[in-house]
Parts: structure tokens; sequence; C-alpha cells
């Protein structure tokens, strides 16, 4: 039988190369400026007194209203509702990133009907929007102190970002072979010892995810906190934004 011709591997020149690298430099720089767009008309709105009411996206350059920017910090508190969305967002994260891996190695290693039916209750979870069991989840709030609390809030949304994290630790470690938690238990390791010296360390790529996604979600919830956290004081920044411009409506800076 004649063998078929072998293609021969494409070659490239270097002006090639060269409006490749120029074509990833344009769509950079494309991205940059989409991502900054908003920045850009939020700084530029802001430093307009209150009678300018023009659509001019020109930054001004005289007669900069710099007292929105005092008025946002002193009256509208938004250094502390920062400061308060750091911590419940630092906390939540770690919280949704230690309990989902451990409860996730279990679920993944041992393949009983009893664990499929959590993994599949967990899965479930998913699929329950948090608002439609508001009222019973602030009457409990109430009941136990967590009202206008770091640890009521952070409670929450750690149970709500839980089932995710669990599902996606759960499809990681199924892919880690087990034969590195036999080659821990011959060296006398127990299961708590394989998990955080073997397994732990090889979850590096699922918890940036869990991370990332964890935090985003975290920093930017405002329906169940505009509800749970009521005090100014302790509002994180998307509901003390909200509730600081619904006063100042006429003050578009």
């Amino acid at each position: 039988m004649a063998r078929g011709k072998q293609t021969e591997p494409m070659s490239y020149s270097p002006s090639d190369y060269q409006r490749g690298r120029w074509a990833i430099y344009l769509f950079l720089i494309i991205v940059c400026i989409c991502q900054l767009l908003p920045f850009y008309l939020a700084i530029t709105t802001s430093l307009k007194p209150s009678d300018d009411m023009s659509p001019s996206l020109v930054m001004r350059t005289h007669d900069l209203a710099w007292s929105n920017w005092t008025q946002a910090v002193n009256e509208g508190g938004i250094l502390k509702a920062v400061f308060n969305s750091a911590v419940v967002t630092v906390c939540s994260t770690f919280l949704v990133c230690v309990l989902g891996a451990a409860a996730a190695y279990p679920l993944a290693r041992r393949m009983t009907k009893w664990n499929k039916f959590i993994s599949a209750f967990i899965l479930s979870m998913m699929m329950i929007p948090p608002m439609s069991i508001l009222v019973p989840l602030y009457t409990f709030l109430v009941q136990i102190g967590g009202i206008n609390n770091y640890w009521g809030i952070v409670i929450v949304l750690t149970a709500e970002k839980l089932p995710l994290s669990v599902f996606l630790y759960t499809a990681f470690i199924k892919a880690i072979p087990p034969a590195i938690d036999e080659a821990g238990a011959l060296d006398g390791a127990n299961h708590l010892q394989v998990f955080n010296r073997l397994i732990l360390p090889m979850l590096k790529p699922v918890t940036a995810t869990v991370v990332i996604m964890t935090g985003s979600a975290v920093w930017n919830e405002f329906a169940l906190s505009s509800y749970i956290l009521t005090d100014p004081q302790s509002q994180t920044i998307a509901p003390r934004v909200a509730s600081f411009f619904s006063v100042n409506t006429n003050n578009l800076g």
C-alpha cells in the first residue's frame, strides 16, 4: 500500500509573529479601556458640583467639587463600609474553602449510597434562591442575636456559598488518584494527616477558583446584607452605597 503524503509543518515568518504580537497588544488595550471606562466616568461625575447636570464626559479643569468625596466619607461612612466588607469577605471565603474541602474529601473517596445521597442533597441546595427563605432566616437570626453582627452575615453567606464549594472540591478530588491516599496510609498516616499533608496541597487550583468566585460574590452581595445589616455602622459596601445614594439623589456628584 502506498503511504500518504506527510504534511509539512507550517512555517511562520518574523513579520507574522510581529503582526500577532501587535494584535495581542491591541486586544489588551481594548480590554483595559473597557475595564477602566466605568472608573473614569465615576471620577468625572464625582467632581461635578450639584448644579452641574450636563452629560459631558470630559474631566473638569476648574471648580472641582472635592466636597463630594468628603461628604461620601464623612456622612456616607464609605470607609467603614469597605472595612466591614473586607472582614465579612475574608471570614466567609476562609470558612467556605476550609469547610468545602473538608466535606468534599470523604464524599469523593467513599462512594457509598449514603454519600451519593448527601452529594445530591448538597447539589440541590444550589437550586434554592436565598431570598425564598428570608422570613424564617431573619426570624432565626433575631432570636440568636445575629442581626447587625459580623458573625450573623458570615454564617448566612457561608451557608449560601458552601454547596458550590463542596461540588467543585468533590469533582477535583475525584480526579486525584486514590493511590496517593494508600501511599500515605502505608507510611502510617491517618485520614486527617493524609488530607492535610497530601491532598490539601494539591487543591490549590480549585481553591483559587473558589476564592475568586466566593470573594467576588460576597463582596458584591446586596439582597441579604440589606436585611441583616440595617445599622449604618455595620453595613457592607453594597447596601451602604445604595442607602447613601437614596438620600442624596439630587446630588449626582
